[in-house]
């Protein structure tokens, strides 16, 4: 902040003479630096209080305003709510004489000498803000004391409960521990998170790349020569119970570099040149979010974010400078007069989407919605709630291996170590089955069958069934024995039809392992090229479906 000198000397001198002529001045024929010298001691020696009780109230509170922010205001923030002040230089100052007839407050406060404006360094770069300077200033902080609630402060108002509503999402330690044992087994890549869709008990795309990204971002996954690959942090967080691992991924989530802004639906971040703080939306939405159980309205919190902080994302309160475009009506989104299709649509997908899929908050119909303790006790830095009661795995006599929604992390991490994953469904355990392929990886990871084996009798608390510890030990002695696949069967009535297709270097690059003197297998991927052209040589081949 400048001192008076300082931000007189910025004034054209026909400005600074107006300003005399107002506090009774004659700077007629005076320089500049004369001028400059008279009016900051004159205006040093104003009771700024007394003074604002003088003035109209649009200026009174434009000025207050002024004060109660610390003595600046980026100034696309005080134009939008006190008007502008149009800028002139000496010979157009002279020809419309502005101060007689003021466009607004700020510019009536302007020729009073009580606004000025310059260029400020910020966390967020270089700002241009509308100040007073610090010997002005400093009367009004003397007498607003910091952390004064301002009259009239926006304030939300809670609503009566829905009569239905989804209860706290808590599987997005679920799902990012099937990430993380999905990458022990493959690596993940961008290109494979499609395939595990099946797995997931919540496909979100949003919601899977913002998991993906925390892990990375809390060390978790590591990158790999085929994907990530989980690292050894991601061991002590499977460990954890469930509220210190939702603590974790909120508190990774707070600071993270996923751009909420890019994945608000209906919204396309696009261009270079710009850059949004999603930090500080989240903790704009943070700050202003109830310290209760109570249910409250969306838009009302929307709503009050808008009149309290609006611009909590664009501290210098320019609205133009972005490339967002609405995807409805593929249009560029600019202008204040807009904040609702941008701050709005990320601030209602801030709470519906990473606050929901993190068990921090409840949603009802009508936009209502509400804060968990889960949520409160983090708003609060106290603990988390203590772990709750594991249930173990159950191993079964068909070697597949249950492991219920409650069971411990690690263990189900483990337990996809040495089975292969079936697809899961809401309400019911996770499903993995010992297999040869899965017992095959399980030693290339130095984890051998006796290991295996022990692993699952203690995790399940209980013997192997007899079935099970057989298969397990016969793959040990024997390796592979049988196989299931799935293969397209040719039939043919004649023995010497099969003979002449398996013979004919243009048919026989199609089939497979013959099955007798009528029968041959044909690959899935090959038998449209086999049709084709076992037609070229006059046998027709129908298709049979089972049905």
């Amino acid at each position: 902040m400048r001192t008076l000198e300082q931000a007189l000397f910025d004034h054209e001198l026909i400005t600074l003479r107006v300003i005399g002529e107002w506090w009774e001045l004659d700077l007629t024929g005076a320089d500049k630096v004369a001028c400059v010298k008279a009016l900051a001691a004159t205006l040093a020696q104003l009771d700024m209080l007394a003074e604002s009780s003088y003035l109209p109230p649009e200026e009174a509170s434009a000025l207050l305003a002024l004060a109660a922010a610390g003595g600046q205001i980026p100034l696309g923030t005080f134009s939008r709510q006190h008007g502008e002040v149009r800028l002139m230089g000496p010979g157009r100052l002279e020809r419309e004489e502005p101060w007689f007839d003021p466009v607004s407050a700020a510019e009536a406060l302007w020729y009073r000498g009580f606004l000025y404006r310059a260029f400020d360094e910020t966390s967020d770069g270089l700002v241009e803000f509308y100040y007073l300077p610090t010997e002005l200033n400093a009367q009004f902080a003397a007498a607003i004391p910091a952390g004064d609630t301002p009259a009239g402060a926006p304030t939300l108002e809670a609503v009566t409960p829905p009569d239905s509503y989804l209860a706290s999402d808590l599987t997005a330690v679920d799902d990012l521990t099937t990430l993380l044992a999905f990458a022990q087994r493959r690596g993940l890549a961008p290109g494979r998170q499609a395939a595990l869709a099946p797995y997931l008990l919540t496909h979100h795309p949003g919601r899977v790349e913002l998991l993906v990204t925390l892990a990375v971002e809390m060390q978790h996954l590591r990158p790999g020569d085929d994907g990530l690959k989980p690292a050894r942090p991601a061991v002590d967080w499977l460990q954890k119970g469930r509220e210190a691992q939702l603590r974790d991924l909120a508190a990774a989530w707070r600071t993270s570099a996923w751009n909420d802004l890019c994945h608000t639906p209906g919204l396309a971040c696009e261009g270079s040149g710009w850059a949004n703080d999603p930090l500080a939306a989240r903790q704009a939405l943070l700050n202003h979010l109830p310290r209760n159980e109570q249910w409250y309205h969306l838009s009302e919190l929307i709503a009050l974010v808008k009149e309290a902080d609006p611009d909590f994302q664009r501290p210098d309160g320019n609205y133009d400078t972005w490339y967002v475009r609405d995807l409805a009506s593929e249009a560029f989104i600019t202008g204040f007069s807009n904040w609702d299709l941008v701050e709005g649509r990320l601030l209602r997908y801030l709470v519906q989407g990473p606050l929901s899929w993190l068990g921090l908050v409840e949603t009802g119909d009508a936009e209502r919605f509400r804060l968990t303790p889960r949520a409160l006790a983090w708003l609060a830095d106290q603990p988390p709630a203590g772990a709750g009661v594991e249930v173990p795995p159950v191993v079964q006599p068909d070697a597949s291996v249950l492991v219920p929604h409650n069971a411990n992390r690690y263990q189900r991490f483990q337990v996809a170590r040495i089975c292969d994953a079936r697809p899961v469904s809401l309400g019911k355990p996770y499903t993995y089955q010992l297999s040869p392929s899965s017992l095959a990886y399980a030693r290339e990871q130095g984890i051998n069958p006796d290991r295996v084996l022990q692993f699952l009798e203690k995790a399940s608390g209980r013997p192997i069934p007899a079935s099970t510890r057989r298969a397990v030990e016969r793959w040990a002695e024997n390796g592979r024995e049988a196989q299931l696949q799935q293969v397209i069967i040719l039939r043919v009535r004649d023995g010497d039809i099969l003979d002449k297709l398996v013979a004919n270097p243009k048919t026989r690059p199609y089939l497979g392992e013959r099955l007798g003197d009528l029968a041959v297998t044909v690959l899935p991927n090959n038998w449209q090229e086999l049709q084709n052209v076992a037609a070229q040589l006059g046998l027709l081949l129908d298709i049979v479906s089972e049905s």
